[in-house]
């Protein structure tokens, strides 16, 4: 088909665009059609192609096949979108642009990116438009459905996704189960595509993960999914803007194929709309460059989301926190008001005086601020069945919530509060405005929401009581109620770290105040899971699926990896180095010292790199790795000239040589390497280490050795005329 080449200049880029065919309007009928757009440096060709009516697209990388030609549309209630289309209108354009985040693992993101948009209208009677956008990126693509505004289309109900990654091979996939009990909290595997489609098909509970067959089948695997081909490339398929829509898994339909697959309604519906609206964009980002996949995916996931709707963000702060949280996940403390002196030996840890002592502890450290769980009233040991107690402004009489907000004021720290729903709907929103004007008038400024029920689902009722649902934290309706906290959270001027949450799909672009969540496997697993917690490579796992989609509250910083006196077969499966190493392979702007400050106290050498790192970033590089083994990243500290760098590895040790080629020209810095000791083993002897400082600059390397299950982590400060002077000599 011939085609027209544009050059087209946006600013002071040139952009070359493979445009649409030079007949830019094609009447109905015609067998076979092709549409395509190319990346700004030409590497990526993402394809459209219609034949027989029926939607597909492509794209290759440097020219080689890498998505195989796959399907788009849907199936209706009332009818499909799949086939039978002719071409109505396209469209091309092109968009260079930078944009700031108030926090970030980078400050400055650029959105760069040629677009191609597609109408589509079916032959037969409603004749139906669907409206399909794709972007090349330079190291992405993505595209998602748009409904325009038509007589035959007007609220529908959509019970299948079409849309399919084929791939040109069988990848290496690093996969995690979807809708499972937990909440997206399940460890990963290391397989082959076709290894996860016997898995789904066969409906087995995990022979690679562990887990009971009968009981939780793998349905569907979670986005972000990273997979690696043969012929080295990485991929990672997500999806941003995720509003009023249900959550997107995917579902093996062959070796090398992977579909849609959307949390149902409890009534079966997938998801519920009226056009004109919009799906969430599927994103594919494609790279030989393994780098690219960590560095690129959560900004061009943002960048995929509407600008901001705050006007001033200056409220939006990223920060440290401790809280009275790790004590009650090893059985120092209780949540359990009805019984607080039963199970553990110290009683409630929401109490007054623990506050004021973590308080204390903040402050002489520079905390900005002390999570407090179990305040409110409404707690008791099953917190599914008491779940609808709960109150989100009722303090306990051993709680004083005025006078500790007041107190940490007086400080320095501010009060963060936590609404656990047990993932009782009605009964948060019932109470949220209150709880979320509260907050403001106190001068909370924080709010940790949580879900937790006994499957990754959630109730609500009708006006006449009775239970409707659950419904699925992946659906639809979910995914309005969290958008809805958010918007009201922002409000009242609080941010938000949600547990037990929806994906990040980058919309804290839109909402900034929506700083972190989880959605993972976190560290308080480690406290009391039956398996024994988190393996050595989970924390590397991480670092290549679930953190790039954006902040994860993971909780990092246990230096007492032991604890025998309150959990015998529990216990952090890293060094305490790896810990360290954590606050810069784990990007949160709200990061957590989890530990108790007793065990910080007691490492307070290995406590200082926690004390010293900060949680918000100028720019941020992968500097080595290998998918699921091992990773090295380096973080510039926004507003400054100091560099932190973290790295971990799986069970295997390893000995390498770094570059510090990222560090300014002609400056000097002081490098303070906190490391594992040479005999240093998670599971023998974890608390080796040693810290090493010397003078660097850009043409120096360091001898990095990471134990089995360890880490390293360097904090590079430019280096006075004194340090000079003094690491000299």
């Amino acid at each position: 088909m011939k085609h027209l080449v544009t050059l087209i200049t946006v600013g002071a880029v040139s952009l070359s665009i493979v445009s649409v065919s030079l007949n830019t309007a094609l009447a109905s009928g015609k067998p076979h059609e092709e549409k395509s757009v190319a990346s700004p440096n030409g590497k990526i060709q993402l394809a459209f192609d219609l034949t027989g009516g029926t939607p597909t697209y492509s794209a290759t990388f440097k020219g080689q096949p890498v998505i195989l030609r796959s399907a788009l549309g849907f199936e209706l209630k009332d009818g499909s979108l799949k086939t039978d289309f002719s071409v109505l209108d396209t469209k091309n354009s092109a968009t260079d642009e930078k944009w700031v985040q108030p926090w970030g693992e980078s400050r400055e993101v650029r959105n760069h990116y040629n677009e191609l948009a597609v109408t589509l209208q079916q032959a037969g009677e409603p004749h139906r438009k669907l409206r399909v956008i794709f972007r090349a990126f330079d190291n992405a693509i993505a595209l998602r459905y748009e409904w325009p505004e038509q007589p035959g289309l007007k609220d529908f109900a959509i019970m299948d996704e079409l849309t399919e990654f084929a791939f040109a091979n069988d990848p290496m996939a690093l996969w995690a189960p979807a809708l499972r009990t937990a909440a997206a909290e399940q460890l990963y595997a290391k397989t082959r595509l076709s290894e996860l489609l016997r898995q789904t098909r066969l409906e087995r509970g995990g022979e690679t993960l562990g887990g009971s067959p009968k009981k939780d089948p793998v349905k569907a695997v979670s986005t972000p999914l990273t997979l690696q081909t043969a012929d080295g490339l990485f991929l990672c398929i997500h999806e941003a803007d995720l509003t009023d829509y249900a959550a997107m898994e995917l579902q093996p339909r062959d070796n090398s194929t992977l579909k849609a697959y959307l949390a149902p309604w409890s009534d079966g519906i997938l998801v519920k709309a009226s056009a004109p609206c919009a799906s969430p964009w599927r994103l594919v980002m494609i790279s030989d460059k393994l780098s690219d996949i960590v560095e690129g995916t959560p900004l061009i996931t943002r960048s995929l989301n509407p600008p901001c709707r705050i006007a001033d963000t200056s409220w939006i702060k990223p920060g440290k926190y401790v809280g009275i949280w790790w004590g009650m996940h090893m059985g120092k403390y209780t949540w359990d008001q009805t019984k607080p002196g039963e199970f553990t030996p110290e009683g409630l840890g929401a109490t007054t005086k623990n506050t004021r002592d973590y308080i204390d502890f903040a402050a002489k450290y520079g905390f900005s601020g002390v999570l407090v769980e179990g305040w409110n009233k409404g707690w008791a040991r099953d917190w599914v069945a008491h779940a609808a107690e709960f109150s989100f402004t009722e303090p306990i009489p051993e709680f004083d919530l005025p006078g500790l907000v007041v107190y940490g004021h007086g400080k320095g720290v501010d009060l963060i509060s936590h609404h656990e729903t047990g993932a009782i709907i009605d009964n948060y929103e019932k109470q949220a405005e209150a709880a979320y004007a509260q907050c403001e008038r106190l001068g909370i400024h924080h709010v940790k929401t949580g879900y937790v029920g006994d499957e990754p689902r959630a109730k609500h009722y009708g006006d006449d009581g009775k239970l409707i649902g659950p419904e699925y934290l992946d659906s639809q309706y979910m995914v309005r109620h969290y958008r809805k906290i958010a918007e009201l959270a922002a409000k009242h001027h609080v941010m938000l770290d949600a547990h037990e949450p929806i994906k990040d799909t980058g919309e804290s672009r839109t909402w900034p105040n929506f700083m972190s969540r989880e959605g993972a496997r976190g560290q308080e697993w480690n406290a009391w899971a039956d398996d024994g917690g988190n393996p050595p490579n989970h924390d590397v796992n991480l670092v290549f699926t679930r953190f790039l989609s954006g902040p994860f509250d993971f909780t990092p910083g246990i230096l007492q990896v032991t604890y025998p006196e309150y959990r015998k077969n529990n216990r952090v499966n890293t060094t305490m180095v790896k810990q360290l190493a954590q606050y810069v392979c784990f990007y949160s702007p709200l990061q957590m010292a989890a530990d108790l400050p007793d065990n910080y106290e007691k490492h307070r050498d290995a406590f200082q790199f926690i004390i010293d790192v900060p949680c918000d970033w100028e720019e941020t590089r992968m500097l080595n790795g290998e998918l699921g083994e091992y990773v090295t990243i380096a973080r510039k500290q926004r507003g400054g000239e100091e560099w932190f760098v973290g790295s971990m590895t799986n069970e295997k040790r390893r000995d390498f040589k770094l570059s510090l080629t990222f560090l300014s020209k002609s400056s000097w810095y002081v490098a303070e390497s906190y490391l594992d000791g040479e005999d240093a083993d998670w599971k023998t002897n974890p608390f080796a280490h040693q810290i090493e400082k010397r003078l660097v600059n850009r043409d120096s390397t360091l001898s990095l050795h990471l134990a089995s299950g360890g880490g390293a982590a360097i904090r590079l400060k430019p280096a006075s005329s004194e340090d000079q002077s003094k690491f000299k000599k």
